[in-house]
């Protein structure tokens, strides 16, 4: 038996590397701060001014909270650990602007193995620049040391988020019409959904190593699989200033048709023309290398398009023109039709893709 009393830093918790953590990720933090946060980093709570919120005449805050999944494991193999913190505010900012939420704060939690400072910096900066891009602030956050549950080298990344919407100005189902179209904007890749299929299909099946060089992608298959979700909140809430939207859907796991549903009344139907946009090569790649059915990879990732904004017919070209000017590829994929007049396709609750992906 040691004679040497236990301690923290003995069972695998660094303290000190902690505080360097937390000296290293100030500066990023401070640029997404907000005329409405208080204090700064190191304190026991976040605090944000709600007397902003008097503006309003009723208020509705909105909040979500999601993690990276499985993408984080590629980021630990390549060494790359910024651009995980881009696919974070994503996937929470924009399921906030989905009911016309404009994203206020957000708050994360980083769990690690064991605390490497200039790592737990790097993937705060890229949760700090994702809030840039977001238009929100980054008031707080956890790092908490897990070793003996977590390898040395092991991490995971999750966050929370706030939004406000005028009450009045709330969307959702009960504002879409027969006849509003439905526009679609082009993701940035495969953003942060479906990663354990990939990973299966592109290292199990195939055999690939990251630093494959892939010429469909002009880079190395980790390059592209570590692109950053692309994020929409403020393309989203720009269009809600210019011109008329009745609902948003923000395409995360399960797929275009499934989270298109999720936002259409009972008595419409959804119908998208695959015909109107070609799937970037990493769709393709993913479906031939793993022998995976059409259906099943649009059941697990977005095939291109990674948020939808259904509008009035009349409201297509300003939006189309708002999302242009704003460098967002978008285009009219589909139309909002009477449930009881369309034929179902491959998926039959509230969305129905048809025709063939163009070549």
């Amino acid at each position: 038996m040691s004679e040497t009393g236990a301690s923290y830093a003995a069972a695998g918790v660094d303290i000190e590397a902690g505080d360097r953590a937390v000296e290293l990720m100030k500066e990023w933090v401070k640029k997404t701060q907000r005329p409405e946060v208080l204090g700064g980093l190191g304190g026991f709570a976040g605090l944000f001014d709600a007397s902003a919120l008097k503006r309003y005449e009723r208020p509705l805050l909105a909040s979500a909270t999601d993690g990276v999944g499985t993408k984080v494991d590629l980021a630990r193999k390549m060494g790359v650990y910024d651009s995980i913190g881009h696919d974070l505010v994503g996937m929470v900012v924009d399921d906030l602007v989905v009911c016309g939420a404009e994203p206020l704060f957000m708050t994360d939690y980083i769990c690690v193995g064991k605390v490497h400072p200039e790592r737990v910096a790097a993937i705060v900066k890229g949760i700090a620049e994702g809030c840039v891009l977001a238009g929100c602030a980054l008031v707080g956050g956890e790092t908490a040391e897990h070793p003996g549950l977590l390898g040395p080298d092991d991490f995971d990344v999750a966050g929370a988020g706030t939004g406000v919407v005028e009450a009045d100005q709330l969307l959702g189902a009960d504002r879409i019409r027969t006849g509003d179209a439905v526009i679609a904007m082009a993701s940035s890749g495969l953003h942060s959904n479906g990663y354990s299929l990939v990973r299966h299909v592109v290292f199990d099946r195939a055999g690939w190593a990251l630093d494959r060089e892939v010429a469909e992608f002009g880079r190395t298959l980790g390059e592209e699989l570590l692109e950053p979700t692309k994020i929409y909140s403020l393309d989203c809430l720009a269009l809600t200033r210019t011109t008329e939207v009745h609902a948003f859907s923000h395409i995360t796991g399960g797929g275009l048709a499934s989270n298109l549903a999720r936002v259409i009344p009972d008595h419409l139907h959804a119908t998208v023309d695959r015909s109107t946009w070609t799937p970037g090569a990493v769709f393709d790649l993913v479906g031939k290398a793993g022998q995976v059915e059409r259906l099943e990879l649009e059941k697990t990732l977005n095939m291109g398009v990674g948020m939808i904004a259904v509008v009035p017919e009349e409201s297509v070209d300003v939006a189309l023109t708002t999302l242009a000017d704003r460098g967002v590829d978008a285009w009219v994929a589909g139309a909002i039709v009477d449930r009881h007049s369309t034929e179902r396709g491959e998926h039959t609750s509230g969305a129905t893709l048809t025709g063939d992906y163009a070549k």
